[in-house]
């Protein structure tokens, strides 16, 4: 790798792709992986669903906070976020300053897909075509601040890695 990167973050709504390319990311690179939500459960003890429902979204996001302020204290590592966690400033302030941010990005049909009849999103209860609609509508902008932008629907994982790959190489 010929610049130098701490980190490489990946941010992107649900369903871009951001554990699935992480793990190999990180795999290719011989980083460690660190999906968020995981830290989140492990933290917690519960599900991510369970933290919504037992303590409110509020909650939820402040622990996403300590957890990503806790990530990004280590280094060489491929850190999938949740897709909620660009909404607050210091998470956004955070992660750009602790590594490359790389936001995935799909179309509305390929992020419905990919998430459909998934109960441990609890974001998408209800109709979830409707929910998707709405939360990129909320979301409009928030991914703005990545490094680098990568379309998730019209790559392979393998071509998106790539895509990666060869930005580090530029620098």
């Amino acid at each position: 790798m010929s610049v130098f990167v701490n980190n490489i973050i990946l941010i992107g709504f649900m369903g871009t792709g951001k554990t699935t390319l992480g793990r190999l990311l990180a795999e290719r690179l011989q980083w460690s992986f660190v999906d968020c939500d995981e830290r989140i459960v492990d933290r917690a003890g519960m599900s991510i669903a369970d933290v919504f429902t037992k303590q409110g979204e509020d909650a939820f996001r402040a622990l996403e906070s300590e957890v990503i302020d806790d990530v990004l204290r280590s280094t060489q590592q491929v850190v999938s976020t949740g897709g909620g966690s660009v909404l607050r400033a210091a998470n956004r302030q955070r992660m750009k300053q602790g590594g490359l941010v790389i936001a995935l990005t799909a179309d509305k049909a390929t992020i419905l897909r990919r998430v459909q009849g998934d109960a441990a999103r609890p974001l998408l209860q209800g109709d979830a075509e409707t929910r998707i609609e709405q939360l990129l509508e909320e979301r409009k902008g928030a991914y703005d601040f990545a490094h680098l932008f990568i379309d998730t629907a019209q790559l392979t994982v393998d071509q998106a890695i790539e895509r990666v790959v060869r930005s580090l190489d530029k620098g």
